[in-house]
């Protein structure tokens, strides 16, 4: 079951697609945070998804806010996709030990191996103030989730 609306966020330490280390708690009491769980790298409707919100970036960089995307890939196979989907955001890897930031939100797909589609906004103090799951074929409407946003 994911972490529920109120909820304080799992704080987690994870290595971006440039090997840097990204916490959680690095952002709190300074932005709001959007984290993005996906499935893999280089699939359809993960990389349509990852590109809507490159293209759409002011949207969450004007609310003040940090957008983190994680998926189970690991961080080499994260920088080429960044690369090569000219992505500017921190795409974070959940690679080892497999899964454990994506268990600990309630979005991992034990069967698949992978994360399926959850996303979280979280405020500048930690708590979920927003989120949604979908199954693993079903896009987000990122709307949805710059509205939430702005009720912070």
């Amino acid at each position: 079951m994911a972490i529920q609306v109120g909820a304080k966020a799992p704080d987690f330490e994870l290595k971006d697609n440039h090997g840097r280390t990204v916490r959680l708690s690095d952002f709190r009491g300074a932005k709001n945070v959007v984290l993005l769980f996906y499935p893999f790298a280089f699939t359809g409707v993960c990389t349509g998804e990852l590109c809507e919100l490159r293209d759409n970036l002011p949207k969450f960089t004007d609310r003040d806010t940090q957008l983190l995307a994680v998926s189970n890939d690991s961080i080499h196979t994260l920088r080429v996709f960044a690369e090569q989907e000219s992505l500017e955001y921190p795409l974070l890897s959940d690679f080892w030990p497999h899964g454990e930031v994506s268990r600990a939100y309630g979005v991992f797909a034990e069967d698949k191996g992978c994360a399926v589609r959850g996303t979280f906004v979280i405020d500048k103090e930690g708590v979920v103030r927003w989120t949604v799951v979908n199954a693993l074929p079903d896009a987000r409407d990122l709307d949805e989730y710059v509205k939430a946003l702005d009720t912070l």
